[in-house]
Parts: C-alpha cells; sequence; structure tokens
C-alpha cells in the first residue's frame, strides 16, 4: 500500500517594525490563502537554505566593475549563517558555473577571488534558466537566487520576463537583487556633463589645453583629431548613442528586476553610491536569514491541476506588529 501525501512549502520572511528578524512565529499567527481559500497550515520551521549567487560579469560600456561585484559576494558569503549550502555562477555571453553546490564558506570565496573574470556583454535571460537547472535536486522552501546585475540584455540577447518569471516559478526560488541600474545612469550623467565642456580638457585649466584653445592654422572650432570636434556635446557620437539607449535600457530592466522579486518573494536593492553596495549585501543576508519555511496540505489536491497550472498566494499576519512577506505564487510541479 502506498499513501501520497501533497505539501506545499512555502518560504516566508517574518519580521517587526523595524525589519528585524522575528525569532518566535506560531503556526497561529500566519494566514496562507491559496487562490483566495483560507489554508490549513501543518507546520513552520526553519532551515539551512541554498543560497546561489548569480553574478553579472559583462562590461560592455566599463560602467559595472567585476571588483565590486566580486567585494558584494564575498560580503554575502560572509553574512549568511553557517550550515548553508552555497553555489556560485557567472554570466557574460554566457553562463558558467564556478562552484557547484558546498556548504564551505571559505572554498566558495576562494572560487570568487579565483575564476570570477569579466566580459563584452551580458545574457540574462539565459543566466536564469541555467540558475534554474541547478536547483532540480534542491527541496522546496529552501531555494534562493542572489542576482547582482544591472538587467540589460547584450548583443544577441532577448530578455523575455514572461519566460523568466515562468522559469523561477516552476523552481519556486527566492529571488533577491542587486541592482547596478542608479549607479550605472550616474556615471553617465557625469559622462554626459563632462561632455558638455570643451570634450577633451583634461586638468581643469582651458588655459592650459592646447586642443582646447584651437589650432590657428584650422578653421574655429576644429582639431587635427578628426574624432573630436571642440565645442560638441558628443566627441564621439556612436558612443554617446549607446550610453543613451544603455540608459534607456535600464529604466526597462529596473521595472522588470523588481516584478521579478516580487513575484518570487525576494526584495530588490538598488543603492545609489558605491558605499551602499556593501551594505545591501548584508540585507539581502539578512533577509535570507529571517525565513521560515511554511507547509500545508492544499484544499484543492495538486493532483487535479493542469498541467503547468499557476496558484496564486498571499501571506498575512494574525499578530500586531508582525509583517511577513513570501511569493506570489508558484506552478504545479
Amino acid at each position: 500500500m502506498r499513501v501520497f501525501t501533497e505539501e506545499v512549502r512555502l518560504p516566508v520572511a517574518a519580521t517587526d517594525n523595524f525589519g528585524h528578524y522575528d525569532p518566535t512565529l506560531e503556526m497561529d499567527e500566519v494566514l496562507v490563502l491559496e487562490d483566495g481559500v483560507a489554508q490549513q497550515i501543518r507546520s513552520i520551521q526553519q532551515l539551512p537554505v541554498n543560497v546561489l549567487l548569480l553574478l553579472d560579469t559583462g562590461n560592455q560600456l566599463g560602467l559595472k566593475n567585476v571588483n565590486a561585484t566580486r567585494d558584494i559576494a564575498l560580503r554575502l558569503i560572509a553574512d549568511l549563517r553557517d550550515g548553508n549550502r552555497i553555489a556560485v555562477m557567472q554570466f557574460t555571453e554566457r553562463p558558467e558555473l564556478l562552484q557547484s553546490w558546498i556548504g564551505d564558506k571559505e572554498a566558495a570565496a576562494k572560487a570568487l577571488k579565483t575564476k570570477l573574470h569579466s566580459g563584452k556583454s551580458s545574457r540574462m535571460s539565459e543566466a536564469l534558466a541555467a540558475a534554474a537547472e541547478q536547483f532540480k535536486e534542491i527541496p522546496p522552501g529552501t531555494r534562493h537566487i542572489v542576482l547582482i546585475t544591472d538587467g540589460v540584455e547584450g548583443n544577441g540577447g532577448r530578455f523575455n520576463l514572461a519566460a523568466s518569471l515562468k522559469s523561477l516559478n516552476s523552481i519556486q526560488a527566492s529571488v533577491h537583487i542587486i541592482s547596478y541600474t542608479v549607479l550605472s545612469r550616474k556615471a553617465i550623467e557625469k559622462l554626459n556633463a563632462w561632455r558638455k565642456g570643451d570634450g577633451v580638457q583634461r586638468d581643469g585649466n582651458p588655459a592650459s589645453n592646447p586642443v582646447a584653445n584651437g589650432d590657428p592654422t584650422l578653421p574655429p572650432g576644429m582639431t587635427r583629431t578628426p574624432s573630436f570636434k571642440l565645442f560638441s556635446k558628443d566627441a564621439d557620437p556612436a558612443l554617446a548613442k549607446r550610453r543613451a539607449d544603455y540608459e534607456r535600457a535600464t529604466r526597462f530592466s529596473e521595472a522588470h528586476l523588481s516584478e521579478i522579486a516580487a513575484e518570487s518573494g525576494g526584495q530588490i536593492f538598488i543603492p545609489e553610491s558605491a558605499d551602499d553596495l556593501l551594505s545591501e549585501a548584508t540585507n539581502i543576508a539578512r533577509d535570507i536569514g529571517s525565513q521560515y519555511v511554511v507547509t500545508y496540505r492544499p484544499s484543492r489536491p495538486l493532483a487535479l491541476a493542469k498541467s503547468g497550472e499557476y496558484r496564486r498566494v498571499e501571506v498575512a499576519s494574525r499578530r500586531v506588529g508582525l509583517y511577513l512577506r513570501s511569493r506570489r505564487g508558484y506552478v504545479v510541479p
């Protein structure tokens, strides 16, 4: 005789008014709705988690810093609790697994220090699909992806939000994101401000710059360097166009990254200065550490679900001062 038990395992972050982890969560304090119907909770536990670091090291315009990405990832590893398992994957034109699942934080850090490298461009949609493959043998409820990226697809890449969400929903992983979007736009603003000068100034003193003063043997406003025009807004029109296109792409990607984080029950952090990058890594490690695994047997059996059926999930607190966050739903296996 065989008895089949259906169970949904849901990661739930529990915090207080100040955003600190609440270590006292009880079953009667949590309300779970599946497709609007209240579910009977069977257990609440804290379990070791599995964290995949997914690192964007493409750098088509020189606006992302692979060393900064490495430092963020190292801080995150250091701040994670002992007993968790970590894997490391980077992506440029293609995804590359640098470290498979391991419980040794020092070994994961070594992989970051010795194997991480930069590339010309990034293809995030392919990387998300490859990341999903790494969770096939990982229990639901303990799956986390930490994505560090600007979310901009490089040449040849085709970002598809629907496909990415479907891939992530199928593995029920919480996605926590550190986005380079604002930092990259600020870097472009500085470059634009510099180009609005003479385009070639080097030391802050126009009188000391012979090119800025012009060449008396040439027409006014011209230099002997064909790629430069004095008083021109853009010294390199093609590069300026690429930067403008990239800036627009970051606004598009920022909205999509926010949607991925919210749908999966994770959070997106968008630092506005380089000093904020490491603190955001600490915030993510704290957020992962504040999560419980809530299990319930769905009132509508999973066996009756259609292939690929999506079920909407809502989690609410029954206690004043307790704040709960979870994924918005899941795809029935």
